[in-house]
């Protein structure tokens, strides 16, 4: 008979069920999640789901797109709804020229939570390789995220397929999803309505939502009141390398979000190109920084992993401290008692 499985057409035995297939086609069932005619086929109905002639089948799997020691300076824990992470530097697993680099870049970055897409699973690879192969689902939490999703409900729908697949694998982070939903493919930036919408939806699911939106402080506020975990503002648009453009609005965000409640995460996510981009960052009092290009773009980016991490925690340190106020005109830094040639 034949089905569509992840849109492209395919003939398949008769008396067919989820588990079935996914046995032909060698796939782990812990390393998949799969709808059938957009329904979420949870793991444990696999063996008793019947595939028929003309259903449309979809396996998604996650595709990119080493923790902090305790007592580093700077590195106080970081709680997120219900979880407690030790790294306030969380990175992406996409865009690096081999999986081999991602794994040293990960341990290198000292980052807790790393995120990955939920995509289509690539039935034919050419190495026969996943990305869970490079990826400790005990060491790390995984932060499943939407990206690609341009409409609510297609965010909805990844974010589910997202928590089966990390049930299944028992990690930390099945009751998490970072959700981004786009609003147009040229700049990346978020649609506030549908942002909004899906995470009211989300919350009432049972979903901890690390949100993705812009620097606007009215959105911040809103998407804190529908629920979201923490609210992630962009820096500058993603994978730009532009830095934070418009602090003024983070700062805002920061009074809004934490007034009453200082211990709201509030995280960078997106646009920061390298370490002082982050110092600056953790500097404004943000929580934490989210990004991938920084180190996967760079030129070493293993080096660049180690300058990260090193910056989350000067950064912080600063904002800690407290820096000196600006002055228009010089201040010695010498006593001027005592100079020679003086009376």
């Amino acid at each position: 008979m034949e089905i569509s499985l992840n849109g492209q057409k395919r003939d398949v035995p008769d008396a067919l069920t989820v588990a079935r297939l996914l046995g032909l086609l060698e796939l782990k069932p812990e390393h998949v999640a799969v709808e059938l005619n957009r329904d979420l086929v949870t793991r444990s109905r696999h063996a008793g789901t019947p595939i028929s002639a003309g259903d449309a089948v979809e396996i998604v799997t996650l595709v990119g797109g080493g923790s902090a020691e305790a007592d580093e300076p700077g590195s106080s824990p970081l709680t997120i709804g219900s979880h407690t992470v030790r790294s306030r530097l969380f990175v992406g697993t996409g865009k690096y020229a081999t999986l081999e680099l991602m794994r040293e870049c990960l341990e290198a970055s000292g980052a807790d939570v790393v995120t990955v897409a939920v995509r289509r699973e690539r039935l034919v690879d050419r190495e026969g390789r996943s990305l869970l192969d490079f990826l400790d689902p005990k060491r790390f939490t995984i932060l499943p995220n939407t990206a690609g999703c341009f409409n609510a409900e297609d965010s909805l729908r990844t974010a589910r397929l997202g928590r089966e697949l990390l049930q299944g694998l028992g990690n930390p982070g099945a009751d998490w999803v970072k959700l981004e939903v786009l609003a147009d493919p040229r700049t990346l930036l978020p649609d506030p309505v549908a942002t909004l919408e899906a995470t009211k939806v989300l919350v009432a699911e049972g979903f901890q939502v690390l949100c993705y939106t812009s620097d606007d402080p009215i959105m911040a506020r809103r998407l804190k009141e529908a629920g979201a975990a923490s609210v992630m503002p962009a820096g500058s648009p993603i994978g730009s390398g532009q830095g934070v453009l418009n602090p003024n609005n983070i700062r805002i965000i920061l009074e809004d979000l934490k007034g009453d409640d200082p211990s709201y995460p509030v995280i960078i996510d997106a646009g920061v190109g390298t370490a002082s981009d982050v110092a600056f960052a953790m500097e404004l009092g943000c929580d934490g920084v989210l990004l991938n290009t920084g180190i996967a773009g760079a030129a070493d980016p293993l080096r660049m992993a180690r300058a990260m991490r090193l910056a989350v925690e000067a950064g912080r340190l600063a904002a800690g401290a407290g820096r000196i106020p600006k002055k228009l005109y010089a201040t010695a830094s010498s006593p001027t008692q005592g100079l020679i040639g003086r009376n």
